[in-house]
């Protein structure tokens, strides 16, 4: 049985679709004092159920508001019998917060995973945690971290031609995500892109460095990062990489949270285009001027709901 709560509706009837199913249905009641319900209206007696939501603030509720109500609904479907419990999220919530930088600092990433646990979820799936050893160590039940590499490299590739490509890291601690985008460009193409990275330090929310590891000049700069928030960090990389000779600068992000101070990001001239995911709701999109592509992963998830189900590995089911 599939579930998708609130603004998760859209993307889970299309997870549904891919599956040949539709969504089960459920009460969604809003009290006047602010508080809430979630039920299904179907038995889940001995069912094998699936929550899809994606867990990112938007116009309607904040990130603390879907985090309570996708816990308590995970809580109902064990109460009432459901064999397995499983959370399917597209942007999982507080997993850049994954340890201390400060003394006296919250590790809020784990605090998250033990909230899901307590609620009597068995496993989770999601996609592109910002860590994904900090996402492994947080959860004591099955957790799986999928990519979405492949379907962003195809959108990717039908706009680069034969032009040279430079894989970007917008910092060090990326360079592992940029590699495995390197790896998979390499093997569709043919051709070995160039690597750089850039030397970014963040403090008190404040990005400085801006000196570029590599050669750029004379290629396509694809700048690779998980997720897009205020966007100061790809406009930064962007900015670098033009002053250091690229001839086209392409943006790949997972996740385009688009947060206050993205419009910035959005109108500057220095990235050609911007290749994200439908992870989260479409934002600002009255800035997007059609250098904004969203890459669908619906197939992605129901690929991984259907290995889930008949219990094999996710790893067989995922692109390279």
């Amino acid at each position: 049985m599939l579930f998708a709560p609130g603004a998760s509706e859209d993307f889970g009837r299309g997870v549904a679709s891919e599956l040949g199913q539709d969504l089960a249905a459920l009460e969604t009641r809003a009290f006047e004092d602010g508080e809430h319900k979630l039920r299904p209206l179907t038995s889940v007696r001995g069912r094998d159920c699936y929550i899809l939501h994606s867990l990112h603030g938007d116009d309607e509720q904040t990130v603390n508001d879907k985090l309570c109500r996708v816990l308590f609904f995970a809580a109902t479907l064990r109460d009432h019998g459901a064999d397995r419990v499983t959370l399917a999220c597209p942007y999982l919530a507080y997993a850049r917060k994954d340890r201390r930088t400060k003394t006296r600092d919250p590790v809020t990433s784990r605090y998250v995973a033990q909230l899901i646990e307590a609620m009597g979820v068995d496993r989770v799936a999601v996609l592109e945690p910002h860590n994904p050893a900090a996402f492994d160590n947080a959860f004591r039940i099955p957790a799986e971290h999928l990519h979405a590499r492949a379907p962003l490299a195809d959108a990717l590739l039908a706009h680069l031609g034969d032009s040279p490509l430079a894989v970007v890291s917008p910092d060090t601690g990326g360079a592992k995500r940029a590699a495995a985008m390197r790896h998979l460009l390499a093997t569709r193409t043919g051709r070995e892109p160039a690597t750089a990275f850039l030397d970014k330090h963040r403090s008190e929310g404040v990005v400085t460095g801006d000196t570029v590891a590599g050669e750029v000049a004379g290629r396509t700069a694809v700048i690779v990062d998980d997720l897009i928030a205020g966007g100061t960090t790809i406009s930064r990389a962007a900015r670098a990489c033009r002053e250091r000779g690229a001839d086209r600068v392409y943006a790949v992000v997972t996740h385009a949270l688009f947060a206050p101070g993205a419009e910035r990001l959005l109108q500057d001239p220095a990235v050609d285009r911007l290749f994200v995911t439908d992870s989260v709701a479409p934002r600002m999109q009255d800035l997007w001027q059609g250098r904004v592509e969203r890459v669908p992963v619906r197939r992605l998830f129901a690929r991984v709901i259907r290995a889930l189900h008949g219990d094999t590995p996710v790893t067989e089911v995922l692109d390279p």
